[in-house]
């Protein structure tokens, strides 16, 4: 049997690695392991960026995108824009099982979940209002004698600084991937705003044949690099999953210089077929992931890929 072995982002996913590591040892799925070790996360109140005591979007609501995907069978599901629901990372798995979709947003997405028993249950936290409330941008100085809200150029700003999704990927003891990428997105962005996280190929993408990644930060940029489904082929024609994570994050760097808002702060991890690691970011991402193997457990962090690379 294969030596089972776990990924996730941020420091926040060493508590999601460990639960999933802990699962595959007993021998679950891969898919069934990423999605208790994701869960953890959701729930824990001090994560202020994928669900319970999350920092709302522009009107205080808490709007949560997930997406799962079998590396085995390519099976995979999604939701979006889904509120009131806790743990979407287990309704995304819903869709993929129980429907012919791949992908439910909004009220649907409600009904459906509620149609399979999930309560409805308020994410806010008495800290993440107040967190929310202290950092709106409305709150900021006022200009030209407008509220900063009424200021044309303001009216979309988001937080940038706080977009940490949740992605864990991992391999079971037969050789199998899963990986589920779950978040509340950033914070204040507009309602309605989808980023990459429930985007199959942008926010995740696995297959047992080739790899399985994910990522984090500015979802706008992850989906117009084609994300995570560049890594996966990047691994597929030969790259190891270090060198496709420095492509995918290279190619970030050349869009935001293009687009002339550089640097985009994005971040990718992998796990190749063999169960060999990577991840890498744009600069000033400061990203960290954990990697959990043979019972142990460390965070790591990534090389950061500049603009000037080549």
């Amino acid at each position: 049997m294969a030596e089972p072995v776990v990924i996730a982002t941020w420091p926040f996913g060493k508590a999601a690695a460990e639960t999933a590591l802990k699962q595959l040892a007993d021998n679950k799925p891969a898919l069934d392991a990423v999605i208790a070790g994701a869960q953890v996360v959701e729930l824990d109140p001090t994560v202020r960026s994928v669900g319970v005591g999350a920092v709302g979007n522009k009107i205080c609501t808490i709007s949560r995108d997930s997406c799962v995907m079998d590396g085995k069978t390519l099976a995979c599901g999604a939701v979006a824009g889904l509120e009131n629901i806790r743990k979407v990372a287990a309704v995304a798995r819903l869709v993929m099982e129980k429907t012919p979709h791949v992908l439910l947003v909004g009220d649907g997405a409600l009904w459906f979940a509620l149609q399979n028993g999930f309560p409805l249950e308020t994410l806010h936290t008495p800290e993440s209002v107040k967190a929310w409330y202290d950092g709106h941008p409305d709150r900021r100085k006022p200009k030209d004698g407008l509220p900063v809200a009424h200021a044309p150029e303001e009216i979309n700003v988001v937080d940038e600084n706080n977009h940490d999704t949740v992605t864990v990927l991992g391999k079971d003891v037969n050789e199998n991937l899963g990986g589920v990428c779950t978040t509340s997105g950033l914070s204040y962005k507009l309602p309605g705003r989808v980023g990459d996280s429930p985007i199959i190929g942008a926010g995740l993408y696995v297959d047992d044949q080739a790899g399985a990644a994910g990522a984090t930060g500015v979802g706008e940029e992850i989906i117009r690099a084609g994300g995570s489904l560049l890594v996966v082929e990047a691994m597929r024609a030969g790259k190891s999953a270090q060198e496709a994570c420095e492509l995918a994050a290279k190619r970030v760097n050349q869009q935001a210089v293009r687009r002339g808002v550089h640097p985009a702060r994005v971040a990718y991890l992998a796990l190749d077929a063999k169960g060999r690691v990577g991840a890498a970011c744009t600069a000033m991402t400061n990203f960290q992931y954990a990697v959990a193997r043979a019972g142990k457990v460390e965070l790591l962090k990534a090389k950061e890929v500049g603009v000037e690379e080549k």
